[in-house]
């Protein structure tokens, strides 16, 4: 008798503390006021069920369907058997039947991209057009938008106008965009100096910058220490005919001789990266890239990786600027 009440005892234990995964899903992802949510129960186990909707409203059917009335952001909750331990709560967001659009990020900063996507209700398929504006300019006809802003501002408008069988709705919402810290490429041009921050592909206009002197005014390319040796235009006039000034990175030297060239630490198979005359060369270790100035501004490219020095991302041109003189790269965020 002893040994079937511990039997008895054991299987109550295992059925009591039998984990449960409370889960469930809902579709559609973006529900309106007034459209029908189905509640999909994704339960383990279970045989009740109690659902609120977080509007007053409640289910005890397995996997019901519920319909918001208005706008808003409900927490919906699952209970299973009663248990308040199995229980899952999600946050709905109802939106209106008014046409609207809605972005993911609600902070903004300068030069990162940002896509706005219109929310509009058209259970019945009715001829539908679109029609953004950034600042009062059209930009696109498209269901969303993806743009970015390349200055800082406390008032930047962006509008939406939906035409939807026929009927014209126009939102308009204002955003503040925010300035963000990067590093910088350094110019020196007709005696001037010049600081022009790098946002990944994108960069701002050159500006004038009094700060750049010092960095610039340090001796350019004509020599540096490379794992403890150094390196000067004499040393390399042997080995690169007619260089002018170089930089070495990972055991590539980037040199200035009629154009632009890179070639293994050792001189090992040289490649013309530019032809046109290069009057300025820096490399930026941060974002590992080299910046060079010719006649019809500055360029830039990636660090060369390959064995033979062979390149397949070519040249982009950062500015127009002319008589780049001095180049310095900036990695400190300002």
């Amino acid at each position: 008798m002893k040994k079937i009440a511990l039997l008895l005892t054991l299987c109550c234990t295992l059925i009591a503390c039998k984990k449960n995964d409370v889960e469930f899903t809902y579709s559609p992802e973006e529900p309106r006021a007034g459209q029908q949510v189905v509640f999909s129960n994704q339960s383990s186990s279970g045989e009740e069920w109690e659902w609120t909707f977080g509007d007053g409203s409640s289910s005890t059917l397995k996997s019901p369907t519920h319909t918001f009335r208005n706008p808003g952001q409900y927490t919906v909750t699952l209970k299973v058997d009663k248990k308040k331990s199995w229980s899952v709560s999600k946050q709905v967001k109802v939106y209106d039947t008014i046409p609207s659009f809605t972005c993911a990020d609600s902070v903004f900063v300068i030069f990162k991209d940002y896509t706005f996507k219109a929310q509009v209700y058209n259970p019945y398929n009715y001829p539908i057009s679109y029609k953004w504006t950034l600042n009062d300019v059209e930009v696109s006809s498209e269901s969303s938008l993806t743009t970015y802003f390349s200055q800082p501002s406390n008032k930047v408008e962006i509008g939406l106008s939906v035409v939807l069988n026929n009927v014209t709705t126009n939102v308009l919402k204002v955003l503040a965009v925010e300035d963000r810290p990067t590093n910088s490429l350094l110019l020196r041009a007709d005696e001037s100096d010049y600081r022009q921050r790098i946002f990944g592909n994108r960069a701002e206009i050159a500006k004038k910058d009094a700060s750049a002197t010092p960095l610039l005014d340090v001796a350019q390319d004509t020599a540096q220490t490379y794992n403890g040796k150094e390196f000067t235009l004499a040393d390399l006039s042997a080995i690169f005919d007619g260089i002018e000034g170089f930089h070495i990175a990972y055991r590539k030297i980037y040199y200035r001789a009629n154009g632009l060239w890179v070639a293994t630490i050792d001189g090992a198979d040289p490649v013309q990266i530019d032809t046109a005359a290069c009057s300025a060369m820096t490399l930026d270790t941060y974002d590992n890239r080299i910046y060079w100035a010719n006649a019809e501004g500055v360029w830039y490219m990636p660090f060369i990786g390959s064995d033979n020095n062979k390149f397949v991302t070519v040249p982009t041109q950062l500015n127009n600027m002319k008589n780049v003189t001095k180049l310095a790269a900036d990695n400190e965020p300002r």
